[in-house]
């Protein structure tokens, strides 16, 4: 490996302060400093037209190490402080881990408008007013019925988005009835994180769907490589292929749901996501999460954990009605909390484990 082509990789501390983190970040983007990674990243060194690592899972399992240009980084901070209108001066909040493309996000674009973001991830007392912040469908969960210092928060915002996994519609409407203003983003690690707001691409961004109604994304905000594994990431003809279906009605993109969410249980499809949407209707007040086992009878059969309490019959009962009997779960399973990967997704594969191994 030729060196001379190289650049050091430093591994970011959890113990940075904002400060900090905004010092090393801007000299990672400038050049003036070295790289810089966040999350699961084993890398010590990286290209040199590579800024920042993000160490990511995802749902597979496999840990990716997805690399940005400095310029994929400020396209997407410029194309989201301009969606969102922000002018010099306003203020973000952090209430997400730094280990994450979505936090980096909160950092850069405060970079942009020349502030500092108010850091509330171990924030004692009432949290202070800002314009922007962003946050999981998970916190705003619990911003409506148990944490009402974060509901005050997100209620004193100007905007609230809401990426890193599927917003539901009785959860919007719940934030919006309480006059939140939520914008629902959409995309992942390697855009940037979310690079289309409420259906519609930020700046430099395109979409379109592909075969098997796949969306595909192209822009400036894409990342370069995958450090660990470069023969993985591949761009085709510029379009990164998801793992999420998708329709386009009047220009906005409808996320339909993951691509790999459809089970076969009794010969018949069924779409893990439509599941949890269609709860989370009739029963708003619950987290839900639907996933799947391996069955010799059924092949994939249904499976329900649910965060609260509720009547399982009932729960039976309107899944059997909404979508005939193979919606009818083989287990439902209360849980004091869903087990999640990163900061927004429900870690299906861990709920398939903590089932079989019961």
């Amino acid at each position: 490996m030729d060196m001379s082509s190289q650049r050091e990789l430093l591994r970011a501390s959890p113990a940075w302060s904002i400060p900090e983190l905004v010092r090393e970040i801007t000299a990672a983007l400038d050049g003036t400093g070295p790289a810089l990674s966040f999350g699961e990243v084993r890398s010590k060194s990286t290209e040199k037209n590579i800024a920042i690592v993000i160490g990511t899972s995802g749902s597979t399992g496999l840990i990716k190490e997805v690399g940005f240009t400095s310029s994929a980084l400020i396209a997407s901070a410029r194309a989201s402080n301009t969606f969102l209108e922000a002018v010099n001066g306003q203020q973000w909040s952090l209430l997400l881990p730094v280990t994450h493309i979505a936090a980096v996000n909160v950092i850069i674009r405060s970079i942009e408008l020349g502030t500092l973001p108010v850091d509330l991830r171990n924030f004692e007392g009432e949290y202070p007013k800002v314009n922007f912040t962003s946050i999981v469908p998970t916190q705003l969960f619990r911003a409506l019925h148990s944490d009402d210092r974060l509901l005050k928060h997100l209620q004193a915002a100007q905007i609230v988005l809401v990426g890193g996994a599927a917003l539901s519609p009785t959860l919007r409407a719940q934030a919006e009835a309480q006059d939140i203003n939520i914008i629902e983003t959409y995309g992942m690690t390697e855009t940037c994180g979310g690079c289309i707001y409420d259906g519609q691409a930020l700046s430099g961004v395109e979409f379109e769907i592909g075969e098997s109604d796949v969306i595909r994304i192209r822009g400036s905000v894409l990342a370069t490589a995958y450090l660990n594994s470069p023969s993985i990431f591949q761009l085709h003809d510029g379009w990164f292929i998801t793992n999420d279906r998708g329709e386009i009605v009047n220009n906005i993109l409808h996320v339909l749901g993951r691509s790999d969410d459809v089970i076969i249980s009794g010969g018949e499809n069924l779409s893990l996501t439509a599941i949890e949407a269609t709860l989370s209707i009739r029963f708003p007040d619950l987290e839900f999460a639907a996933f799947s086992i391996d069955d010799p009878q059924w092949g994939q059969a249904l499976h329900v954990a649910i965060v609260g309490e509720v009547n399982e019959t009932e729960i039976s009962h309107y899944l059997e009605a909404a979508f005939g009997g193979v919606a009818k779960p083989k287990g439902i399973h209360i849980m004091e909390s869903l087990p999640l990967l990163g900061i927004g997704k429900v870690d299906r594969i861990t709920l398939a484990k903590m089932v079989e191994y019961e």
